[in-house]
C-alpha cells in the first residue's frame, strides 16, 4: 500500500505567522481539513548560539493550542518567551492518517530523534509517551520517514539525516524507545516493586537486573528512570496522594556512559536547575559522609538509585574509593537500587566479584520477588548462528564453522590491520554505517598519566604498521587533528577513525561495524583459544587481587576472556578482524568457509 505523504507548512512562531497560515488555508481545503479538523503535530524552534531549542507537541485543535503558547510567553522562565525574543519558526505537520494515537508517537519520535541530534541542545518538553497497537500503526514508519525527509528539506541543520540521528550514544541510550515484550514486563514488574517499598517506607532494597551484552539492559534503565523523574508512573499514598519530589539518580562507573547520560538530562531538562542526579559511584557515596567518612553530608535517603553497568562497580580499595564494596555503598544510601548487571563484562581485579558474592545479591533479590534476566539480543543483526559462533569463542575456547547464511550480518577475518583498516574508514565514509571503528584488546602499553618516551602517542603497533590509542590525538595533536565535540562518546567524534579504542571506551557502546584486533595476549593452541597473561598490557586485569582472607589470587584469564567478548559484541551490522598470533587467524579464516 502506498503510504500518502505528509503536509508540512513552516510559519513565522508567532500571530502574524498563525494569521498567514489560517488565510493560506481558506484557499486550499484539501490542507485545510488536515490541519484544522485533524490532529496535528507541530514543532516550536529557534537558534541559541549556532544550536537549536524547540518544544513538539501534538493536539486536536492546532490553532486554539498555538494561540494558548503564544498567551503563556510573557510567564517568567516560560520557554515561550523565547518565541518572541529568538526569532522562532513553527512547522505544523498534518497527515490524512492521523489520528490521536499516531501523533503521539510521531511526537515521541521526534523528541527521541532531536534530543539525540547534536544540532539540538534542549527539548522543552521531554515529554515521550509511545503507543502500543493502532490503527495504522504498521505505517508508522514509513508515515515518519517521509515526515522526517519533508523536514530536512526545510533545515538540513535542525533534521540531520536518520543515520546520523540513529548512530549517536545518546540515540541508543535513550529514555524514548519503545521497548520490546521483554522489556516492558520486565519495566512493570519493576516499577510495582518499586512503588510497593516506598508505600511501605522500606528501605535499603535491591532489584536485580541480569543480561548479557545487548540484551537491552541501559534502555530499560533509561526509560524507568525517565517515567519516574517526570511522574509518569505515580507512586500513591494510601490516602491517595501522589508521591511527591521523587529522588532519583543514576550511577554508572564508565566516563563514557556517564557522559551520555549527563546529556539525556541536559537536553531532555529532567533536573531541577544546578541539581545533580547522574553520578560515578564515589561521588554519590561521598555526598553522604565527609573526606573522613563520618559525618552525614546528606541526611535524606535516595528514593530510587539506578545503576548501569554494575559490573564495574568497585569492589577493592583504591585511592579514590576506600569502603569494601560500592554497591554495598549505595544500598545504604537509597529506599530502592536497581542495577543492571553482567559478569562477563568485569574487566578487572578491582571489580572482581565471586559467584558466592553476585549468588547472595541474586538470592536477596529473588527472595523479594525483584530479580529480573533479559535474554533477547538485541543489539546484532546477526542470526542464531552468527550469535552461536561468537559466544562458542568467547564462553567455550572453541572456534566452530558458522553458516555462510549469516543474516544480515557481515563477519571477515584479515590478513594485515592496514587492510582491516582499510575496510572500517570505507565503512565509517557511508553515511549508514559512519559509526565503525577500530577497537583492539589491551595488548599494547598506554599511560594516561605520561606520554611515551620514543614515540608522539601510545600506539597499537604491529609491524610497520601503528595508530594511536584512544584519546591520544586529543591529547597530543594539533587543533587541526583534533576537532573534538563537546557531548560525544569516543566513536562519535570524528578524529577516532585514525584510533584504536579498547574496552575502557568502547564497552556499553554499538558500533556499525567494529573492527577488531585480537593481540598477542590471545593465541590458538591445540583447538582451543588460550589467554596469556603476560602479554597483556593491563596490568588491572592481570595483577594478583588480594583476597578477604589475605590469598593472592590472579583472574587475568578470566579478565581476558570477558574483555574479548566485549570487544567482539560491539559490531550492529558486522564485525572484521585481525588476530596477531598466526594459528588463531588461520583457524578463523577456516571457519568462515
Amino acid at each position: 500500500m502506498t503510504v500518502a505523504n505528509p503536509v508540512i507548512q513552516l510559519i513565522p512562531d508567532n500571530k502574524k505567522g498563525l494569521k498567514i497560515l489560517s488565510d493560506y488555508l481558506d484557499l486550499n481545503d484539501k490542507e485545510s481539513e488536515l490541519i484544522r479538523d485533524y490532529p496535528t503535530v507541530y514543532i516550536h524552534n529557534w537558534e541559541n548560539s549556532d544550536k537549536f531549542e524547540v518544544y513538539v507537541g501534538e493536539s486536536n485543535d492546532f490553532f486554539q493550542r498555538t494561540q494558548q503558547h503564544f498567551d503563556d510567553e510573557n510567564k517568567r522562565d516560560a520557554w515561550q518567551k523565547n518565541i518572541k525574543d529568538k526569532d522562532a519558526k513553527l512547522y505544523v505537520i498534518a497527515h490524512p492518517e492521523f489520528n490521536k494515537s499516531l501523533t503521539l508517537d510521531v511526537e515521541n519520535r521526534l523528541i527521541h530523534y532531536l534530543s539525540s541530534s547534536s544540532s539540538v541542545v534542549k527539548i522543552h518538553n521531554a515529554r515521550g509517551n509511545p503507543q502500543n497497537k493502532y490503527y495504522p500503526c504498521e505505517e508508522f514508519d514509513s508515515i515518519f520517514s517521509k515526515i522526517w525527509r519533508q523536514l530536512r528539506t526545510y533545515n538540513r541543520a535542525l533534521f540531520l539525516s536518520e543515520s546520523e540521528i540513529k548512530d549517536s550514544a545518546i540515540y541508543k541510550a535513550s529514555p524514548l524507545h519503545k521497548l520490546n515484550f521483554e522489556q516492558a514486563i520486565a519495566k512493570e514488574k519493576i516499577i510495582d516493586k518499586i512503588t510497593e517499598c516506598l508505600l511501605k517506607d522500606k528501605e535499603n532494597q535491591l532489584v536485580f537486573v541480569q543480561g548479557d551484552a545487548g540484551t537491552g539492559k541501559t534502555v530499560l534503565m533509561s526509560s524507568m528512570f525517565y517515567d519516574l523523574i517526570n511522574k509518569k508512573e505515580h507512586v500513591v499514598e494510601t490516602d491517595g496522594t501522589t508521591y511527591k519530589d521523587l529522588e532519583c539518580a543514576i550511577v554508572v562507573n564508565h566516563v563514557e556512559q556517564l557522559t551520555v547520560y549527563e546529556e539525556i538530562v541536559r537536553k531532555l531538562d529532567l533536573a531541577k536547575k544546578d541539581e545533580n542526579i547522574v553520578f560515578n559511584p564515589t561521588t554519590l557515596i561521598n555526598l553522604f559522609k565527609d573526606k573522613k567518612n563520618s559525618p552525614k553530608k546528606r541526611d535524606k535517603l535516595f528514593d530510587v538509585i539506578f545503576v548501569d553497568e554494575a559490573h564495574l562497580l568497585l569492589t577493592q580499595n583504591n585511592q579514590s574509593f576506600t569502603d569494601n564494596n560500592q554497591l554495598n555503598e549505595l544500598i545504604k544510601y537509597a529506599k530502592v537500587v536497581v542495577v543492571m548487571f553482567d559478569k562477563k563484562q568485569i574487566l578487572n581485579s578491582e571489580q572482581y566479584k565471586d559467584d558466592n558474592e553476585i549468588n547472595e545479591y541474586i538470592k536477596q533479590a529473588k527472595d523479594n520477588d525483584s530479580y529480573i534476566e533479559l535474554k533477547t539480543q538485541m543489539r546484532m543483526m546477526g542470526n542464531k548462528k552468527v550469535l552461536h559462533w561468537i559466544k562458542t569463542i568467547t564462553n567455550d575456547g572453541k572456534i566452530e564453522k558458522v553458516t555462510k547464511h549469516r543474516g544480515n550480518y557481515d563477519i571477515k577475518v584479515f590478513d594485515d590491520p592496514s587492510k582491516l583498516e582499510q575496510a572500517i574508514k570505507l565503512k565509517a565514509s557511508d553515511k549508514k554505517t559512519m559509526l565503525s571503528r577500530i577497537v583492539a584488546t589491551y595488548d599494547w602499553p598506554y599511560s594516561s598519566a605520561s606520554s611515551p618516551k620514543d614515540d608522539k602517542y601510545w600506539n597499537v603497533k604491529i609491524g610497520n604498521w601503528k595508530r594511536p590509542w584512544n584519546r591520544e590525538i586529543l591529547r597530543y595533536g594539533t587543533k587541526k587533528d583534533a576537532r573534538a565535540v563537546k557531548g560525544l562518546a569516543w566513536a562519535e567524534q570524528p578524529q577516532t577513525i585514525n584510533e584504536i579504542g579498547s574496552t575502557y571506551t568502547i564497552q556499553g557502546f554499538d558500533l556499525n561495524y567494529a573492527g577488531v584486533i585480537i593481540g598477542p595476549s590471545i593465541k590458538y593452541r591445540n583447538g582451543k583459544i588460550i589467554y596469556d597473561t603476560k602479554a597483556s598490557c593491563n596490568k588491572k586485569a592481570t595483577n594478583k587481587r588480594t583476597m578477604n582472607d589475605g590469598s593472592h589470587v590472579s583472574f587475568g584469564e578470566e579478565f581476558l576472556k570477558n574483555e574479548l567478548g566485549v570487544l567482539l559484541t560491539r559490531g550492529v551490522n558486522g564485525l572484521y578482524i585481525y588476530a596477531c598470533d598466526d594459528e588463531l587467524r588461520e583457524v578463523l579464516k577456516k571457519s568462515l568457509q
